[in-house]
């Protein structure tokens, strides 16, 4: 049985995601976890980069952070862990600080293979499907701005209107 999660956007588009949890069974399970109580309902995709990244799961449209989340493991090899997904097209991953226990709810979605990330970052799970591929390369091509001290936003925000999670 596979855990999938979709990204339902704003503007109706939808991303399909296969969780790895014998992977990354922390990461997954925060991941659930954050999903089910809509923690992600409303935030945005707060910085987009062509060539490399999709990173959401934290950011308000003001760019106003949503906290209250917990810290976990990073769950990736230079971190004691032994997980062998590597960061290729459409692998999914947590977002952290360069402290290797700060993940919380950020999390990006790879656009191309970018190996210097391997066993660096927490990947737990990969794009499903070629259309929510085009989504996500579609996001990282958008027109981006400086916001504060924030790089790459989008200059329209790309809102998440919710994560489903369920099982196939």
């Amino acid at each position: 049985m596979k855990t999938i999660a979709t990204i339902f956007l704003e503007d109706k588009r939808q991303i399909h995601i296969e969780l790895f949890t014998e992977y990354a069974p922390i990461s997954v399970d925060n991941f659930i976890k954050l999903a089910k109580s809509d923690f992600y309902n409303g935030l945005i995709f707060h910085r987009v980069i062509p060539g490399f990244m999709i990173q959401g799961g934290g950011m308000f449209p003001s760019m106003d952070a949503k906290g209250g989340v917990k810290t976990i493991k990073g769950e990736f090899k230079d971190n004691g862990v032994n997980n062998p997904v590597t960061h290729t097209l459409g692998t999914l991953s947590m977002a952290r600080t360069n402290v290797r226990d700060s993940a919380t709810s950020q999390f990006f979605i790879c656009v191309k293979e970018v190996p210097f990330l391997n066993g660096q970052y927490a990947a737990f799970g990969r794009v499903l499907d070629d259309e929510s591929m085009k989504i996500a390369i579609d996001i990282s091509a958008v027109p981006t701005e400086t916001v504060g001290h924030y790089e790459n936003v989008p200059v329209r925000p790309i809102i998440i209107s919710k994560i489903a999670i369920h099982e196939e």
